[in-house]
């Protein structure tokens, strides 16, 4: 195969893989876990099955790998955001943005909603009952969990207690606005007091 149809092979594949996780992650904010079918995953990417199978083995590899790859994606999205703000910080000692910690714990939080947020319930709910879920889940959890604890120690706090409940506010705040009138002016507050604690003061 000559070097141009390879890479054209290249792109084609790519672009299934892409397909097939923005369509399941969209199942499965829309339909549940249950109801993220190969069926139901090949029909919104416009794909066959056999495709699908091609790229993923099995359905609980496809939506793990979705739910990575939108969690990733979103990861990015927050380190340049954070990357371009800490630009416009006057010059001070310390790491840049830390001054600023209610504002990144605001870009996080915005990065771990929406359909994100919603197909990652999905999975540590459905995780509890499957084996076989829980098994591919745990190894991504702790690939994201990590690129989380990177930011907030560079742009949050370096302590690891205080990267920890701040990893357990962000990933918990969603369950929490589930049933709760007004989540996000909750949110709102919520963030702001723990970025108050985060800068030594209780209440002011």
């Amino acid at each position: 195969m000559v070097p141009v149809q390879a890479r054209r092979q290249e792109v084609r594949s790519a672009t299934t893989r892409r397909a097939l996780l923005d369509a399941t992650v969209t199942c499965l904010a829309e339909l549940g876990y249950a109801g993220t079918t190969s069926a139901a995953v090949a029909e919104r990417a416009g794909l066959s099955r056999g495709a699908q199978l091609h790229h993923f083995g099995t359905r609980d590899q496809l939506v793990v790998a979705a739910v990575e790859h939108l969690a990733q994606k979103r990861l990015r999205q927050v380190r340049e955001q954070m990357s371009r703000l800490a630009l416009w910080r006057p010059e001070r000692e310390g790491p840049p943005f830390r001054d600023n910690s209610e504002a990144a714990l605001g870009l996080l939080a915005e990065a771990l909603s929406g359909p994100l947020y919603a197909a990652t319930l999905e999975l540590w709910v459905a995780a509890r009952s499957h084996p076989s879920l829980r098994t591919e889940l745990v190894p991504a959890e702790d690939r994201v969990n990590a690129e989380l604890a990177g930011i907030c120690r560079t742009y949050v706090t370096d302590d690891p207690i205080e990267i920890r409940l701040t990893l357990d506010l962000l990933l918990g705040r969603g369950v929490s606005g589930l049933l709760t009138p007004h989540p996000d002016q909750r949110q709102a507050e919520v963030l702001a007091a723990w970025a108050r604690r985060l800068k030594g003061g209780s209440n002011g």
